[in-house]
């Protein structure tokens, strides 16, 4: 059985889609962890449901890169694996330029003034160590100008997209030591939308996302030197 902090059950009539939400978030928050083996049997029964929604959510999961199975072998949690996710970065940081490009003209006060102080919010919970309030809160402000874009495929897109980072920054925050810097990039993209500027704030968020790129970049080289020289 899973031990977590809540005893969650689905209540909701798309129990699917419920079971699905359920097991992503715990595989992204670490609740299941990397390598975890998942029964079917198990999670029904933790979650009140019969087996056949959590075996589709698995299969799910599994196409999303969440879980693997193996012939002849159990399902488990995906390892967290580094290596090509500069290619999800990328495309998150450029569907979320168009999502800025759709949602300019649209910008008012009101949001800037959202943005100020969920970035707050992150500082916040960044110096208390808090690393899913810091890396939700994150996700919430780059949300106020997706959420302003028309474009629904584009939303659903980033959506899943997001899933897949969330999961490596909540596994890299406590290793990686300049992860406050993603404070002063949110500042001057508030800055640059002040301005009206958007070719700058079409830049910096690019810069954002990639520079928390970087960053867990920098970690896992040094990681991996270290392992290196003591081999």
């Amino acid at each position: 059985m899973i031990h977590s902090d809540s005893t969650q059950k689905i209540k909701r009539t798309s129990v699917r889609e419920e079971a699905y939400i359920i097991l992503r978030d715990w595989i992204v928050q670490g609740i299941l962890t990397p390598g975890r083996q998942l029964r079917d049997k198990d999670l029904a029964e933790q979650l009140g449901v019969s087996r056949t929604p959590i075996r589709e959510a698995l299969l799910r999961l599994e196409d999303e890169g969440f879980v693997e199975t193996k012939p002849s072998r159990s399902t488990i949690v995906s390892p967290i694996r580094f290596d090509g996710i500069l290619n999800v970065y990328s495309i998150v940081w450029t569907l979320e330029k168009l999502a800025m490009e759709q949602a300019f003209e649209v910008f008012e006060d009101k949001h800037l003034m959202e943005m100020v102080a969920i970035n707050h919010e992150v500082k916040k919970a960044i110096d208390e160590g808090n690393q899913i309030v810091a890396v939700q809160k994150d996700n919430d402000f780059h949300s106020i100008y997706i959420n302003l874009s028309t474009n629904d495929d584009l939303k659903r897109i980033l959506s899943g997209l997001k899933q897949k980072l969330i999961r490596i920054e909540l596994y890299y925050f406590d290793q990686v030591s300049d992860v406050h810097h993603s404070i002063d990039e949110h500042n001057k993209i508030i800055q640059a939308l002040r301005q009206k500027n958007l070719t700058k704030v079409l830049e910096l968020i690019e810069k954002n996302w990639k520079e928390s790129f970087l960053r867990i970049q920098a970690h896992t080289e040094c990681v991996k030197s270290g392992e290196e020289k003591n081999e």
